[in-house]
Protein backbone atom coordinates (compact mmCIF):
# COMPACT_ATOMS: atom_id res chain seq x y z
CA UNK A 1 0.00 0.00 0.00
CA UNK A 2 1.31 3.60 -0.73
CA UNK A 3 1.57 5.72 2.09
CA UNK A 4 0.22 9.15 1.51
CA UNK A 5 1.71 12.07 2.65
CA UNK A 6 0.24 15.32 3.82
CA UNK A 7 1.81 18.87 1.88
CA UNK A 8 1.75 21.63 4.20
CA UNK A 9 2.32 24.90 1.64
CA UNK A 10 5.04 26.77 3.29
CA UNK A 11 4.17 30.27 4.57
CA UNK A 12 5.98 33.41 2.83
CA UNK A 13 6.28 36.26 5.12
CA UNK A 14 6.80 38.79 1.61
CA UNK A 15 3.22 37.98 0.76
CA UNK A 16 1.79 39.41 3.79
CA UNK A 17 -0.73 42.22 3.63
CA UNK A 18 -1.11 42.88 7.42
CA UNK A 19 1.11 44.89 8.26
CA UNK A 20 3.01 43.70 11.93
CA UNK A 21 3.58 45.97 15.30
CA UNK A 22 6.17 45.28 17.82
CA UNK A 23 4.34 45.83 21.18
CA UNK A 24 6.90 46.18 23.72
CA UNK A 25 8.67 48.91 26.20
CA UNK A 26 12.12 47.07 25.75
CA UNK A 27 14.11 50.63 24.06
CA UNK A 28 17.16 48.09 23.17
CA UNK A 29 14.70 45.70 21.60
CA UNK A 30 12.84 48.27 19.64
CA UNK A 31 15.71 49.56 18.46
CA UNK A 32 17.06 46.04 17.26
CA UNK A 33 13.32 45.89 15.42
CA UNK A 34 14.27 48.70 13.27
CA UNK A 35 16.31 47.48 10.23
CA UNK A 36 13.69 44.84 10.09
CA UNK A 37 11.64 46.02 6.59
CA UNK A 38 8.25 43.50 8.55
CA UNK A 39 7.93 46.14 11.33
CA UNK A 40 5.65 48.68 10.27
CA UNK A 41 5.13 50.09 13.56
CA UNK A 42 5.23 49.79 17.71
CA UNK A 43 2.76 49.33 20.04
CA UNK A 44 2.98 49.91 24.19
CA UNK A 45 1.36 49.85 27.39
CA UNK A 46 1.65 50.68 30.55
CA UNK A 47 1.70 46.99 31.62
CA UNK A 48 4.73 46.43 29.07
CA UNK A 49 6.22 49.51 30.80
CA UNK A 50 5.87 48.43 34.51
CA UNK A 51 7.29 45.05 33.54
CA UNK A 52 10.23 46.46 31.82
CA UNK A 53 11.12 48.65 34.70
CA UNK A 54 9.91 52.25 33.28
CA UNK A 55 9.26 54.54 35.80
CA UNK A 56 8.99 58.07 33.81
CA UNK A 57 6.33 57.62 31.60
CA UNK A 58 7.50 60.84 29.15
CA UNK A 59 11.16 60.52 29.28
CA UNK A 60 10.39 56.90 27.99
CA UNK A 61 7.76 57.82 24.96
CA UNK A 62 10.81 60.71 23.81
CA UNK A 63 13.50 57.93 23.85
CA UNK A 64 11.40 56.25 21.48
CA UNK A 65 10.55 58.71 19.64
CA UNK A 66 13.65 59.46 18.87
CA UNK A 67 14.43 56.77 17.62
CA UNK A 68 11.29 55.25 15.48
CA UNK A 69 11.68 57.94 12.34
CA UNK A 70 8.06 58.29 10.96
CA UNK A 71 6.98 54.86 11.71
CA UNK A 72 3.59 54.85 13.98
CA UNK A 73 3.69 54.28 17.80
CA UNK A 74 0.67 54.34 20.55
CA UNK A 75 1.29 55.53 23.62
CA UNK A 76 -1.68 54.95 26.53
CA UNK A 77 -3.39 57.58 29.06
CA UNK A 78 -3.37 56.07 32.20
CA UNK A 79 -5.63 57.90 33.66
CA UNK A 80 -9.56 56.51 34.96
CA UNK A 81 -11.77 59.79 34.79
CA UNK A 82 -12.85 61.40 31.57
CA UNK A 83 -11.65 65.09 32.19
CA UNK A 84 -8.22 63.18 32.79
CA UNK A 85 -8.06 60.88 30.09
CA UNK A 86 -8.40 63.57 28.07
CA UNK A 87 -5.89 66.11 29.36
CA UNK A 88 -3.59 63.09 28.85
CA UNK A 89 -4.59 62.34 25.75
CA UNK A 90 -3.77 65.42 24.46
CA UNK A 91 -0.54 66.04 26.02
CA UNK A 92 0.62 62.60 24.57
CA UNK A 93 -0.95 63.61 21.71
CA UNK A 94 1.36 66.79 21.14
CA UNK A 95 4.59 64.84 21.35
CA UNK A 96 4.40 63.73 17.76
CA UNK A 97 2.80 63.56 14.69
CA UNK A 98 2.85 59.77 14.00
CA UNK A 99 1.67 59.34 17.67
CA UNK A 100 -1.93 56.98 18.14
CA UNK A 101 -3.37 57.87 21.58
CA UNK A 102 -4.48 54.84 23.64
CA UNK A 103 -7.60 55.45 25.33
CA UNK A 104 -9.36 51.91 26.93
CA UNK A 105 -12.79 50.78 25.34
CA UNK A 106 -14.16 51.89 29.27
CA UNK A 107 -12.76 53.22 32.44
CA UNK A 108 -12.31 50.79 35.23
CA UNK A 109 -16.05 51.23 36.98
CA UNK A 110 -17.08 49.50 33.10
CA UNK A 111 -18.01 53.25 31.67
CA UNK A 112 -17.62 53.47 27.87
CA UNK A 113 -15.14 55.89 27.09
CA UNK A 114 -17.34 55.79 23.52
CA UNK A 115 -17.98 60.21 23.96
CA UNK A 116 -14.33 60.59 25.40
CA UNK A 117 -13.53 59.13 21.91
CA UNK A 118 -15.69 61.18 19.93
CA UNK A 119 -14.70 64.36 21.27
CA UNK A 120 -10.91 63.64 20.84
CA UNK A 121 -11.33 62.51 16.94
CA UNK A 122 -13.60 65.22 16.46
CA UNK A 123 -10.37 67.30 17.62
CA UNK A 124 -8.05 65.37 15.01
CA UNK A 125 -6.94 63.53 17.80
CA UNK A 126 -5.48 59.66 16.09
CA UNK A 127 -6.91 57.45 18.66
CA UNK A 128 -5.97 53.58 19.11
CA UNK A 129 -8.89 52.48 20.92
CA UNK A 130 -7.55 49.31 22.84
CA UNK A 131 -9.49 46.22 25.05
CA UNK A 132 -12.02 45.73 23.10
CA UNK A 133 -13.43 42.10 22.82
CA UNK A 134 -17.08 42.10 21.54
CA UNK A 135 -18.79 43.03 18.51
CA UNK A 136 -21.37 45.21 20.18
CA UNK A 137 -18.42 46.96 20.89
CA UNK A 138 -16.63 47.42 18.07
CA UNK A 139 -19.96 49.01 16.72
CA UNK A 140 -20.24 51.37 19.32
CA UNK A 141 -16.63 52.69 18.85
CA UNK A 142 -16.97 52.51 14.84
CA UNK A 143 -19.97 54.92 15.79
CA UNK A 144 -17.76 57.48 17.89
CA UNK A 145 -15.01 57.64 15.44
CA UNK A 146 -17.42 58.40 12.89
CA UNK A 147 -15.59 61.68 10.43
CA UNK A 148 -13.01 62.04 13.04
CA UNK A 149 -8.90 61.45 12.43
CA UNK A 150 -7.26 58.27 11.53
CA UNK A 151 -8.02 55.88 14.39
CA UNK A 152 -6.99 51.97 15.40
CA UNK A 153 -9.76 49.62 17.10
CA UNK A 154 -7.95 47.10 19.07
CA UNK A 155 -9.76 43.68 19.53
CA UNK A 156 -7.69 41.38 21.59
CA UNK A 157 -8.28 38.21 19.82
CA UNK A 158 -5.68 36.35 21.52
CA UNK A 159 -7.49 37.14 24.89
CA UNK A 160 -10.43 35.79 23.16
CA UNK A 161 -9.05 32.74 22.43
CA UNK A 162 -7.26 32.45 26.18
CA UNK A 163 -11.90 31.71 27.11
CA UNK A 164 -11.76 28.94 24.60
CA UNK A 165 -13.69 31.07 21.79
CA UNK A 166 -12.20 30.70 17.78
CA UNK A 167 -11.73 34.71 17.77
CA UNK A 168 -12.26 34.53 13.60
CA UNK A 169 -15.85 34.82 13.52
CA UNK A 170 -15.65 37.96 15.63
CA UNK A 171 -12.46 39.84 13.92
CA UNK A 172 -14.28 39.24 10.46
CA UNK A 173 -16.96 40.63 11.71
CA UNK A 174 -15.33 43.47 13.59
CA UNK A 175 -14.36 43.80 9.75
CA UNK A 176 -17.41 43.95 8.06
CA UNK A 177 -18.39 46.62 10.89
CA UNK A 178 -15.96 48.77 10.44
CA UNK A 179 -15.98 48.93 6.44
CA UNK A 180 -18.11 51.79 6.00
CA UNK A 181 -15.15 54.33 7.85
CA UNK A 182 -11.97 53.62 5.67
CA UNK A 183 -10.19 55.81 8.13
CA UNK A 184 -10.58 52.52 10.70
CA UNK A 185 -7.78 49.88 11.00
CA UNK A 186 -8.42 46.87 12.59
CA UNK A 187 -5.57 45.82 15.31
CA UNK A 188 -5.71 41.75 16.19
CA UNK A 189 -4.08 42.38 19.72
CA UNK A 190 -2.15 40.12 22.13
CA UNK A 191 -1.51 37.16 19.82
CA UNK A 192 -0.29 34.10 21.23
CA UNK A 193 1.62 32.37 18.57
CA UNK A 194 3.51 33.65 15.10
CA UNK A 195 0.73 31.51 13.58
CA UNK A 196 -1.87 34.43 14.42
CA UNK A 197 0.12 36.56 12.12
CA UNK A 198 -0.62 34.16 8.98
CA UNK A 199 -4.12 34.01 10.66
CA UNK A 200 -5.08 38.13 10.73
CA UNK A 201 -3.91 38.03 7.06
CA UNK A 202 -6.59 35.53 5.79
CA UNK A 203 -9.66 37.57 6.86
CA UNK A 204 -7.82 41.02 5.95
CA UNK A 205 -6.72 42.11 9.29
CA UNK A 206 -4.89 45.53 8.92
CA UNK A 207 -2.65 44.86 12.04
CA UNK A 208 -1.43 42.81 14.53
CA UNK A 209 0.68 43.46 17.69
CA UNK A 210 3.04 41.16 18.10
CA UNK A 211 5.37 40.85 21.23
CA UNK A 212 9.25 40.21 20.87
CA UNK A 213 9.27 36.75 22.07
CA UNK A 214 6.78 35.92 19.31
CA UNK A 215 8.66 38.04 16.73
CA UNK A 216 11.65 35.77 17.20
CA UNK A 217 9.74 33.12 15.69
CA UNK A 218 10.13 34.60 12.17
CA UNK A 219 13.27 33.16 11.47
CA UNK A 220 11.12 29.61 11.42
CA UNK A 221 8.77 30.72 9.00
CA UNK A 222 8.85 28.30 5.90
CA UNK A 223 11.28 26.12 7.41
CA UNK A 224 10.97 22.55 6.09
CA UNK A 225 9.42 20.26 8.93
CA UNK A 226 11.50 17.53 8.30
CA UNK A 227 14.79 19.54 9.12
CA UNK A 228 12.68 20.91 12.03
CA UNK A 229 12.18 17.55 13.52
CA UNK A 230 15.61 16.62 13.05
CA UNK A 231 16.87 19.48 14.97
CA UNK A 232 13.77 18.97 17.41
CA UNK A 233 15.66 15.50 18.20
CA UNK A 234 19.01 16.76 18.33
CA UNK A 235 17.94 19.18 20.98
CA UNK A 236 16.75 16.64 23.08
CA UNK A 237 20.03 14.44 22.86
CA UNK A 238 21.96 17.46 23.35
CA UNK A 239 20.13 18.81 26.39
CA UNK A 240 19.92 15.25 27.73
CA UNK A 241 23.87 14.48 27.68
CA UNK A 242 24.79 17.79 28.84
CA UNK A 243 22.91 16.80 31.57
CA UNK A 244 24.43 14.07 32.15
CA UNK A 245 21.00 11.83 32.20
CA UNK A 246 21.90 8.10 33.04
CA UNK A 247 19.19 4.96 33.95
Amino acid sequence: MQSSKVAFAAPDTAKLSVKIFADGADLGGIKSLLANPLIAGFTTNPTLMRKAGITDYQAFAHEVLAVIGDRPISFEVFADDEAEMERQALAIAGWGSNIYVKIPVTNTHGVSTAPLVAKLTARGVKLNVTALMTVDQVREITGALEGGAPAYISVFAGRIADTGRDPLPLMTEALDVMRSNPGLELIWASPRELLNVFHADSIGCHIITVTNDVLAKLALVGKDLDEYSLDTVKMFHRDATEAKFSI
